[in-house]
């Protein structure tokens, strides 16, 4: 058995801490909280999307000095420091016109501001890293734990919200996750989600939409702009094109999944998550459509950003919607209070013949992925959830 370990590193000259059990190594970063990285122990590939463009620490982002690279305002300081799996909190989307004035960034206040590293503590059995990081705005604390068991394939992140105010809070919160190649790479990969009812964005792509405007769908094809249905499973079939879009997970379920299979790589990873706290999960694809920095161009990602919010139109936005499709589109706390919640990322190499991804589940503490033919792979979780 492999000791686990969890220690301060470089990442791309990034503060970060990784943990690993010598089976799988998780990489987060300090500057926004990012998970960046996500692999098997000594594999080239990391399964997380990671930016073309060089980042930096977010919470030091000058628009004078780097709008240049990153764009500027809300948008560059959320891009200057972004990288695979990221967290919306407070709003999810662009900053209203009032949070524009004291300077937040796309997507909330966490992923622009440094973390603190509370604990990080590793032995032969586990990895655990704790960090947390107050939103002063939102007068909110978020504190995430990853723990990783030796010998698991699994790593297991528990995440609490605590409202510092004594009145309700309405907000927003979202898993902005993201994959991207060579991992989820166009002929090799394959997106599986126990999604249900979709709607696309109502304001196109930039005029670069490969979808419909503000059309319903059901899982997993949509109507293209051509008239002609897309599978959404499938990665980058258009290049020059993005799209966003809105999709409910299966409310017969507790547990949600979102699941990329690689059949060249003989791989699968993913999330299981708790649908009760996040029934949503907004997909995006940006497949070389942005010209403009930092994309210039190259840039290929697909979002599937699991959450309590179907599309990223902001706080203001969602408190007059307030549904759609009978489902609340955002979420409160009340003042003095807590939430929490659990989430899997799992990663683990597929029997060669497998074709698909029929299923992810949490069984006690295992979560079963199946493939073709009913056949499964179980992988040793941490505990029930929350």
């Amino acid at each position: 058995m492999s000791r686990c370990v969890a220690d301060a590193v470089q990442w791309k000259k990034r503060r970060a801490y990784r943990l690993s059990n010598g089976r799988i190594e998780v990489t987060a970063l300090l500057g926004g909280g990012h998970i960046a990285d996500f692999r098997l122990c000594g594999a080239p590939m990391n399964v997380l999307w990671e930016c073309p463009w060089p980042t930096i620490e977010p919470q030091n982002f000058s628009s004078r000095e780097h709008a240049a690279l990153y764009g500027d305002g809300a948008a560059g300081r959320f891009l200057s420091g972004y990288t695979g799996h990221a967290l919306a909190l407070g709003y999810f989307g662009m900053p209203s016109p009032a949070e524009t004035t004291q300077g937040l960034a796309l997507h909330g206040e966490a992923a622009s501001m440094e973390w603190n590293v509370v604990s990080a503590v590793a032995d032969e059995d586990s990895a655990t890293l704790v960090m947390d990081v107050a939103l002063p705005v939102y007068r909110l604390h978020f504190r995430r734990e990853i723990f990783l068991s030796a010998d698991a394939f699994t790593v297991c992140i528990t995440e609490i919200v605590t409202n510092l105010s004594r009145a309700e809070i309405e907000f927003q919160w979202v898993e902005h996750a993201a994959f991207g190649e060579p991992f989820f790479a166009s002929g090799d990969a394959t997106l599986f989600i126990s999604g249900t009812r979709g709607l696309t964005w109502p304001a196109g792509y930039e005029g670069h939409e490969i979808l419909c405007n503000d059309a319903e769908f059901r899982w997993l094809y949509a109507q293209s702009t051509d008239g002609k249905p897309i599978d959404l499973s499938q990665p980058f079939v258009r290049d020059g094109t993005g799209f966003v879009a809105a999709l409910l997970t299966d409310a017969d379920r507790e547990d949600a999944f979102v699941a990329v299979h690689n059949r060249r790589h003989e791989l699968v990873a993913g999330y299981s998550f708790d649908r009760r706290i996040f029934p949503w999960i907004a997909l995006w694809e940006e497949n070389r459509a942005r010209k403009s920095a930092p994309w210039n161009g190259r840039t290929r990602v697909r979002g599937v950003e699991f959450g309590t919010s179907p599309m990223p139109l902001g706080l203001d936005r969602a408190r007059k919607m307030r549904s759609l499709f009978d489902t609340p589109v955002l979420t409160s706390i009340p003042g003095d209070s807590r939430m929490q919640t659990q989430y899997d990322l799992f990663l683990h190499p597929t029997p060669p013949q497998w074709t698909q991804i029929k299923d992810v589940r949490r069984f006690g503490d295992s979560l079963v992925v199946r493939g073709d033919g009913n056949e499964e792979i179980r992988l040793k979780c941490r505990n029930q959830r929350c």
